[in-house]
């Protein structure tokens, strides 16, 4: 287990804890983690097999004592200013891949909020754009 994460690390460790805290990762959210990885410039150079080991590592530290606050604790020390809102709102189009945001996801990022000292009107326009993108035509 590592003592501390690199940048991207704490943006996958952000997903992976928003979509297993209601104890049940569903396919869409671990698909919608795994084009995000694909997609986006920060996670360039990165693969699958890098993506499951470090899913794998956040399962195991959330899996510890006091899990969910060492996993928050190690991502608001791992991430810069600028990357705090890019972590909350990677979490929260995981959690609006399936357009029902459960109440168990909805804590889990006023928890992030409040860890990396996001506002409300910042967190409630990068859940808005979340909820955007996952809308049907």
């Amino acid at each position: 287990m590592p003592a501390s994460l690199t940048p991207q690390e704490a943006l996958i460790y952000a997903m992976i804890t928003v979509s297993a805290v209601d104890r049940s990762m569903s396919d869409a959210e671990l698909a919608r983690i795994g084009s995000i990885v694909q997609q986006l410039p920060a996670f360039q150079g990165r693969d699958r097999d890098w993506l499951v080991e470090k899913a794998e590592a956040c399962g195991a530290v959330l899996a510890g004592p006091d899990g969910l606050d060492r996993v928050l604790d190690m991502i608001h020390e791992a991430l810069p200013q600028r990357l705090r809102e890019t972590a909350y709102v990677l979490a929260a189009e995981v959690a609006a891949t399936d357009l029902r945001v459960k109440v168990e996801e909805v804590r889990l990022l006023e928890l992030l909020a409040e860890k990396l000292g996001l506002d409300n009107l910042t967190c409630a326009a990068l859940e808005r754009g979340a909820k955007a993108r996952h809308q049907k035509a």
